[in-house]
């Protein structure tokens, strides 16, 4: 089986979950958010984060919300071609605080990655192309 790329992930947050997502994933980290209109009109169960032209994370809220722990999830890898000084700035400016700074092994080789988590729990892998 021949693989392009990953397509979307799935992720579910609290049932009361939307606004804060739209705060970390569009004001924060500004992705693009879109089908919020379609959720909110019962249309799709789900708001998705544009992470590229051909990757989204759908955020499913859901009453049966679960934070995710370390024996059922461990981090969410997305590559950016910005340098991590730039990444690091722009999370300063956002106020969202890093977990942790390494250079991990990955698809994309070794290179600088921060980590952080978003409102729900969710350990996330912001790793550059950049290995300056």
């Amino acid at each position: 089986m021949e693989i392009d790329a990953i397509d979307h992930v799935n992720l579910k947050i609290p049932a009361d979950g939307i606004e804060a997502a739209i705060e970390f994933y569009h004001d924060g980290l500004r992705f693009d958010i879109e089908n919020r209109e379609l959720y909110e009109a019962g249309e799709k169960p789900f708001v998705s984060v544009r992470l590229n032209d051909s990757a989204v994370i759908h955020l499913r809220p859901s009453e049966a919300f679960v934070p995710p722990e370390k024996d059922s999830y461990d981090h969410l890898a997305i590559v950016t071609p910005e340098p991590i000084d730039a990444v690091k700035h722009r999370l300063e400016t956002a106020k969202i605080e890093i977990d942790q700074e390494l250079e991990p092994l990955g698809a994309t080789g070794v290179a600088p990655a921060v980590y952080v988590t978003d409102p729900f729990g969710y350990f996330i892998e912001i790793k550059t192309t950049v290995n300056a």
